[in-house]
């Protein structure tokens, strides 16, 4: 295994900081995230770099923005708080977001370059826009973006 990512070690150094602190909460939430960190880098085998942390980060930011969903129409409000409080640790490990018109012009760009044309390069093109915007936005407003910039 190669050296751990700066983003890797500053959750870790995060964690050890929460334990010293003996903030609960947040300390649960780092340890869930390195623990999804680990069974990524387990089950393909591999070490994880920045970027694939934040996809690590992203994916559990979706999880939890989805169950808060589900816990609001249920009534559910303690549980919506915490799962609020575990977006709101994790989103400090992702990159600055791009704003609304940073992304339309950064997909307009990506459109352009890949050649995409018609509503069948929407694969090609959501590709080409996980890897350069992962992280940087939304992957929903990402795919929005793209249909509307394919559609017209």
């Amino acid at each position: 295994m190669s050296t751990p990512t700066a983003l890797k070690d500053r959750i870790t150094d995060d964690m050890k900081a929460a334990m010293k602190a003996k903030e609960a909460e947040r300390l649960s939430t780092v340890r869930m995230l390195l623990a999804a960190i680990k069974q990524k880098e387990v089950d393909e085998r591999i070490t994880l770099d920045d970027a694939a942390v934040v996809a690590v980060v992203d994916k559990l930011i979706k999880q939890r923005r989805d169950s808060i969903a589900a816990f609001q129409q249920a009534g559910r409000t303690d549980l919506v708080d915490k799962e609020s409080a575990e977006v709101a640790v994790l989103q400090a490990y992702l990159p600055a977001r791009l704003s609304a018109e940073e992304l339309a012009a950064a997909v307009r760009a990506m459109l352009d370059e890949v050649g995409a044309k018609g509503p069948g390069d929407m694969g090609k093109a959501m590709a080409a826009a996980k890897q350069r915007l992962a992280g940087k936005a939304d992957m929903g407003q990402v795919s929005a973006l793209i249909k509307a910039g394919l559609a017209g």
